[in-house]
């Protein structure tokens, strides 16, 4: 009921729309393939999706559900009110819905640490569905079964087309032209581009150059069409460690090659772009490592700091993996733990952007960026760059965990919300260190946690390490909570792996038994095999091989083929 009155709230206050009936009714199913169906006047939640407690539910269940409700509430007007003419303009409501459910959470929480989770989201999975066999546009030509049309491509990448409207209307032409929207048409029914930025500096004519050129790579199974305006903010932001006052310019770049041109910069800048990644494209540019250093210690604009952080860390990763594989020692970068450290220790910046600043790049995201990908690689790799970290700032992580405890009773909110990220993401460093100590200052987190999101850090940080009392712990934790299907659903996350290739063979069998019950959901499952390509030859004839025995199996469902 909070994120139900809290979204009504935020909608009449920011979109004016009120609700139009005096009756708003949830139901709640467990098992239901959606998260959640946008009814008039009767929504219905999967349970994970409204069902919470502190003791079963943790911060980013709250923020799931804060979300999810909002959005189908939202959908009143974006989808019940205002719909679709025909399925291929899903989007239309879907991506529209997004953003507005995506502002939404925004406005109740962190900003930046909401538009880095979106950003990742659409890097981790709607940009590899954009370079696979399952790219398609936003607005679909032709389908076999409409329930695949319910992708990140509609919705997130949808979401972003809507963000970028408002990034070059401004907030009241942004405003004024939804308004024109909902009045007008009230009751009816209605590829990743990559762009390359070179920088230039001339100090005798006292001019910044940004050379902008772009292109959209060919969807693999669609034909080539006319390179069409794409609109993005390439914010030029001079900024200063002194403090100085600075400006920000957006860029419209409707060609496919432009060079912008300031004039009267009596020193070289570093320019800050795409700041607050106002359009889904894959940024190419000729910043040093200088130049991201100074950005992650510098910029005004969190997301952007966060970003040279991760361009840092994507950077230092891919080189440590090829050293690891031609067998040299891996030797972690002395100013990249500077970096870290001056995030980690500086006390003027929000506690759940820190946490998210000094999380390392995911493993899959790391092996999107690799020709042939190698899950071992990246996984020692990554686990390397984590304990050297957790070593040369030991002390100020056990501060950092120190300072953000509490005793009080579990209250969501930002502040404390902030607080447990920051302390429990510090803790896992510690617990990847191996040391006694720490393996019991994290044993001590589990059997004094109150709430989930406590005791479920904890968890997860014992189980990152071959240590006995990691299976002890699982299994307590599995003893606890053994009839809680959704908290079982935790503990497999962080307890359920194979590295001998039987994770192939068992996903394929799992997908041709639930396609005989539930086809959506089997079609969803069969994706996992989707970058099969990009792995090494072995793994690659494992999945092919799941592919074919799921392609030959009689039967088999139009959502799956």
């Amino acid at each position: 009921m909070y994120s139900l009155k809290a979204a009504m709230e935020w909608g009449e206050d920011v979109f004016g729309l009120e609700y139009d009936l005096d009756l708003f009714n949830i139901v709640v199913v467990p098992d239901f393939n959606m998260g959640a169906m946008e009814n008039k006047s009767l929504n219905i939640f999967n349970s994970k999706l409204v069902l919470a407690s502190p003791e079963t539910a943790s911060d980013a269940d709250y923020a799931a559900i804060l979300g999810v409700i909002g959005h189908d509430y939202f959908h009143n007007w974006t989808g019940n009110k205002v719909t679709c003419r025909d399925w291929f303009q899903l989007s239309l409501k879907e991506g529209l819905t997004v953003f507005r459910d995506q502002e939404f959470s925004s406005n109740m929480g962190s900003r930046t640490v909401k538009r880095i989770g979106d950003v990742s989201k659409l890097r981790n999975y709607q940009f590899p569905q954009d370079a696979g066999p399952m790219a398609h546009p936003v607005r679909p030509h032709s389908y076999i079964k409409m329930d695949n049309f319910y992708t990140v491509t509609i919705y997130e990448k949808g979401a972003e087309v809507i963000r970028m409207y408002k990034t070059l209307l401004g907030n009241q032409g942004f405003r004024k032209g939804m308004d024109l929207y909902f009045k007008r048409h009230d009751g009816q029914a209605a590829g990743t581009p990559v762009v390359k930025v070179n920088t230039s500096y001339n100090a005798e004519g006292h001019t910044f150059s940004l050379k902008i050129s772009q292109e959209i790579p060919p969807t693999p199974g669609q034909s080539d069409i006319p390179l069409s305006s794409i609109y993005h903010n390439g914010a030029l932001q001079p900024v200063s460690s002194s403090g100085q006052s600075v400006s920000t310019t957006i860029l419209r770049v409707t060609k496919k090659e432009e060079e912008c041109v300031f004039t009267d910069i009596f020193e070289k800048h570093v320019p800050s772009l795409l700041r607050g990644y106002s359009a889904p494209i894959r940024l190419q540019s000729d910043l040093t490592e200088d130049d991201l250093f100074f950005l992650l210690a510098n910029d005004y604009d969190e997301f952007n700091r966060w970003e040279a952080g991760q361009i840092l860390a994507r950077k230092l990763m891919l080189n440590l993996v090829d050293d690891f594989q031609n067998n040299k020692p891996l030797v972690l970068n002395s100013n990249f733990v500077g970096g870290f450290k001056r995030i980690l220790t500086d006390s003027s910046l929000d506690k759940e952007f820190v946490a998210k600043a000094i999380n390392l790049p995911g493993e899959g995201e790391m092996m999107n960026l690799m020709e042939v990908a190698d899950p071992d690689a990246v996984h020692i790799v990554r686990s390397f760059i984590r304990k050297q970290l957790a070593s040369e700032l030991k002390s100020e992580f056990l501060s950092t965990v120190e300072n953000n405890k509490s005793s009080g009773e579990y209250v969501y909110d930002h502040s404390n919300m902030s607080r447990r990220a920051l302390k429990n993401v510090s803790l896992t460093y510690l617990a990847s260190l191996e040391d006694q100590e720490f393996t019991d200052l994290a044993l001590q987190e589990y059997n004094t946690a109150t709430n989930m999101t406590k005791q479920f850090a904890a968890l997860a940080s014992i189980a990152q390490n071959p240590v006995k009392i990691r299976d002890d712990v699982l299994a307590d934790f599995y003893e606890k909570w053994q009839n809680d299907y959704l908290v079982v659903n935790k503990w497999l996350l962080v307890n359920f792996h194979a590295k001998d290739g039987s994770g192939y063979e068992f996903m394929g069998d799992i997908v041709l038994q639930l396609d005989k019950i539930n086809p959506q959901v089997a079609s969803r499952m069969v994706s996992a095999f989707s970058r099969w390509k990009r792995y090494d030859e072995t793994r690659q004839k494992l999945a092919k091989a799941q592919l074919e025995k799921i392609l030959s199996s009689n039967g088999l469902s139009k959502n799956v083929v």
